[in-house]
């Protein structure tokens, strides 16, 4: 079993991209972007995380346990497990979270310190 704590407000993935521009002149298209407090939180993801957890690849099936705690009600928190499921990737802890078959979410609110608490647990 894997524990990690991470500090700080966990966005919502369907407030954190952004339309951009990109190509040359001639050839301009657009495409998705990440906004800066998207990436914000997987940088300071990536910082929190143990590092004996970066890197584990983890391949087979997993389940998946968090407490997310919110410094206000407002936030969904279906938003906020995709968020954690892709740094997870990011950071490799994970291969692909296509493999994960249990998810066991919990919303709390705590204002002065918000942050996730969560488990992945090797099938």
């Amino acid at each position: 079993m894997i524990e990690a704590t991470i500090h700080g407000n966990t966005p919502s993935k369907s407030n954190c991209y952004k339309i951009i521009t990109l190509g040359s002149k001639e050839r301009r298209y657009s495409s998705l972007g990440k906004t800066k407090v998207l990436k914000t939180y997987e940088d300071q993801f990536f910082i929190q995380l143990p590092p004996k957890l970066r890197n584990l690849d983890i391949a087979g099936y997993f389940e998946f346990e968090i407490d997310v705690f919110y410094p206000s009600q407002r936030a969904d928190l279906d938003n906020s497990l995709k968020i954690v499921l892709d740094c997870l990737q990011m950071t490799k802890t994970i291969r692909n979270d296509n493999k994960c078959v249990r998810i066991v979410a919990n919303k709390a609110l705590d204002k002065t310190n918000p942050r996730i608490e969560f488990k992945i647990i090797e099938l």
